[in-house]
């Protein structure tokens, strides 16, 4: 390799990573998704379905009666996002990558994320499914 193919190599890698930067700050203003009350008396969750873009910040909060524990479980949907923040009772977690958010007892959680790939992607309480603690996200 000259020394002309090699500085070219090295100016392409080095201005690179400036034309794969996006622009502005997706993480700046948050959509609102409804808030999602889990009624443990009537196993019920009030939303069954979010509608949803790639790429777009959202933000998911979650209220419990505390009427039972649950484990609110989406893998799939926080494996195909990035997850910005996890705010429990205001104290905030930046975690790398989430499973599942788990109530022992009444509360809010706040799931801050950017999904990241389309698809069709469950929530739901392990156990429950059928007696309707579920629930599905549409990212497109």
């Amino acid at each position: 390799m000259n020394i002309l193919t090699r500085g070219l190599a090295t100016a392409f890698l080095a201005l690179a990573p400036l034309t794969a930067m996006a622009e502005g700050n997706i993480a700046s203003d948050a959509t609102r998704l409804p808030d999602m009350m889990i009624d443990s008396a009537a196993l019920t969750f009030s939303e069954t379905q979010f509608e949803l873009e790639t790429g777009k910040y959202y933000r998911w909060r979650i209220v419990h009666d505390g009427g039972e524990e649950f484990l609110i479980m989406a893998p799939e949907l926080f494996r195909n996002s990035w997850i910005n923040q996890v705010i429990i009772e205001d104290l905030e977690v930046a975690p790398l990558g989430l499973h599942s958010v788990e109530f022992d007892d009444e509360g809010t959680i706040d799931i801050w994320f950017v999904p990241i790939r389309p698809g069709d992607y469950d929530f739901y309480v392990p156990g429950y499914e059928e007696r309707g603690l579920k629930g599905t996200f549409v990212v497109r």
